[in-house]
C-alpha cells in the first residue's frame, strides 16, 4: 500500500510541476491574440456634450440605436425617448455653440443642423430622428482568436517575423504615418 501512495503521490507532483512549465512556457512563446476593437479605442477627447434623442421616427428601437451611436463616439447622452412625429432627422443645438450639434450630426449622419437655444434645458444638443434615419452600417468584425485548445499555438519559433500590416514596437516621433 505504501509503494502504490508514493507512486501516486510522484504521478501527482509531477503533473503539477508540468502544469507550471507548460503555463510558463505558454506566457513565453504565445502570439498576442488579435485585440477586440473597444468603444473606447476610438474615442475622441473631447468636451462633454450633454445630448437628448427622440425618436420621431415612429419606429421602435430607433432612439436606443442612435443612443448606443453617440455613446460609442464618447458622447453623454443624458435622455432618450419619443418625439413628435418627423419625416426628416434634425439636430437642435440648444446653446449658442452650434459646432457640438454639427460634431452629433456628423456621428448620426445627420444633414439638418438648426441653432434652437434654450436655457431651461440641461442639455447641450437635441436630436430628433425622422422615419428616414437609419443606423450607420457596422464596422466589420475582428478576425476570431484561435480556440483555446488548439495546440499549434504553442509550437511557434520565438524569433518570428512580423506579418505586413503588424508592428512589433511603437512607433517613434517621425514615423507615425509608416
Amino acid at each position: 500500500m505504501g509503494a502504490r501512495l508514493r507512486g501516486l503521490s510522484v504521478v501527482v507532483v509531477v503533473l503539477i510541476v508540468g502544469a507550471f512549465a507548460g503555463s510558463a512556457l505558454a506566457q513565453w512563446w504565445a502570439e498576442p491574440i488579435a485585440s477586440v476593437a473597444l468603444p473606447e479605442a476610438g474615442m475622441v477627447d473631447r468636451e462633454r456634450v450633454r445630448v437628448e434623442v427622440l425618436n420621431g421616427g415612429q419606429r421602435t428601437g430607433m432612439a436606443r440605436l442612435a443612443t448606443g451611436e453617440l455613446r460609442d463616439d464618447g458622447f453623454d447622452v443624458v435622455y432618450f425617448g419619443n418625439g413628435s412625429a418627423r419625416d426628416s432627422s434634425v439636430v437642435l443645438a440648444r446653446t449658442e455653440r452650434v459646432e457640438m450639434a454639427r460634431e452629433v450630426a456628423d456621428a448620426l449622419g445627420i444633414r439638418t443642423v438648426l441653432a434652437e437655444p434654450d436655457s431651461n434645458l440641461y442639455l447641450d444638443v437635441t436630436v430628433v430622428l425622422g422615419q428616414e434615419w437609419t443606423p450607420p452600417p457596422e464596422p466589420e468584425a475582428a478576425a476570431a482568436p484561435p480556440p483555446w485548445w488548439d495546440l499549434r499555438r504553442f509550437f511557434k519559433r520565438p524569433g518570428r517575423t512580423p506579418a505586413a500590416d503588424e508592428r512589433l514596437a511603437d512607433p517613434g516621433p517621425n514615423d507615425e504615418g509608416a
